[in-house]
């Protein structure tokens, strides 16, 4: 018996990996977190399978609900929106079963931060503007930030910034930003990314407040920084022509002649 934590992707289906819909299929119980996770990845399920929504259960009893499947020697298919790696509260369940002994493993998914970078068209690291994206948060009742966690921070650093659960507060997220980055910094704000009503808000820090949409109250991502203008960068050395590779040796003395 184990337990297979199972990043559901962002909303649409068809972004779930293979090796999910493959273990969902396998699995005689499904637990899925049913505020996120879309109902059309449930269509997976096996036919007689035992089908829990956890969203209105304590983690108490999502943990009384996969012990039951190991006494019986059932598989479960533990499935999250996203990916598992941050804001899953997957890391408090394994505390969970290694103290009871039963066997997990994990399969990623596909984040919002991705999916909703797809729906811009956007790269989130153009050369001379931005190499690296901040996946974080604010403050919430569930969570708090750490104090060197902060959005001033991580500004500072003039990285491309992901901001999830925080639209609610998202003039306090101006306020931060908006000394680092400008008020002309651009701006999107992803909603349901992938789902069939996905929506798209675009601004800059000066303007983003002024387009919202009262409606958008849960699941929107925030974007923030240069890059998502997708002008003004440099062309990466990677593909130039005279950019000597391992796997395209240029000029008459090659970095990698055993390569040729």
């Amino acid at each position: 018996m184990t337990v297979h934590f199972i990043g559901a992707g962002p909303g649409a289906p068809d972004l779930l990996t293979l090796r999910g819909r493959d273990l969902i299929a396998s699995a005689p119980v499904c637990l899925y977190a049913g505020s996120l996770v879309p109902p059309g990845v449930l269509d997976h399920c096996p036919p007689d399978a035992r089908i829990v929504n956890t969203a209105p259960l304590s983690l108490d009893e999502i943990i009384a609900e996969i012990a039951a499947a190991h006494d019986a020697g059932l598989d479960v298919a533990r499935l999250h929106s996203g990916d598992l790696s941050v804001w899953s509260a997957m890391g408090e369940q394994l505390r969970r079963l290694r103290a009871l002994n039963i066997p997990y493993d994990v399969t990623p998914g596909v984040p919002a931060f991705a999916a909703a970078a797809a729906t811009l068209e956007t790269e989130l690291t153009l050369p001379g503007l931005a190499q690296s994206v901040v996946l974080t948060r604010t403050s919430g009742r569930a969570s708090q930030m750490p104090p060197g966690e902060t959005l001033a921070n991580f500004a500072a650093t003039g990285a491309t910034l992901a901001i999830h659960l925080s639209i609610h507060v998202l003039a306090r997220v101006v306020q931060e930003l908006a000394p680092h980055y400008g008020p002309a910094c651009p701006v999107a704000v992803v909603w349901r990314a992938s789902w069939p009503d996905e929506r798209v808000l675009r601004g800059t820090l000066g303007t983003i407040e002024a387009a919202m949409d009262g409606a958008i109250s849960r699941t929107a991502l925030i974007l923030v920084g240069p890059a998502l203008a997708g002008e003004g960068f440099d062309e990466s050395r990677l593909y130039a022509g005279d950019y000597d590779r391992r796997y395209r040796p240029v000029g008459p003395s090659p970095r990698f002649p055993e390569a040729q």
